[in-house]
């Protein structure tokens, strides 16, 4: 999976920040437990990060770096969401059926 440099600066920044991480960390089990639904879970989280980034932005040099350069301009948070859900909690996003896959029944 793939993260924008958004997400990837705070992903890299809870790898520092323990305090954060083990937050972030708790806030993602408990929406999971909240939210049944892989997809609305990250929809819900996604939002949830943006809402961080925007608001640290203006405390947190790397976050705040980013902005100067790209400027604060809505991003996707949807693939950081997606991958804390995955390492975080046992919910496992849905995997999209599209043309030519293949559905094994057992």
């Amino acid at each position: 999976m793939s993260l924008n440099s958004f997400e990837q600066r705070i992903f890299d920044y809870w790898q520092t920040h323990h305090d954060e991480e083990r937050f972030w960390r708790e806030k993602v089990r408990n929406l999971a437990a909240l939210i049944n639904d892989p997809s609305e879970a990250a929809t819900r989280l996604e939002r949830e990060l943006w809402h961080y980034f925007e608001e640290r932005s203006g405390a947190i040099p790397a976050f705040r770096e980013a902005v100067q350069r790209d400027g604060l301009r809505r991003t996707s948070m949807r693939n950081l969401a997606e991958l804390l859900l995955r390492i975080w909690t046992d919910i496992r996003p849905k995997k999209k059926s599209g043309p030519g896959s293949i559905n094994q029944h057992n």
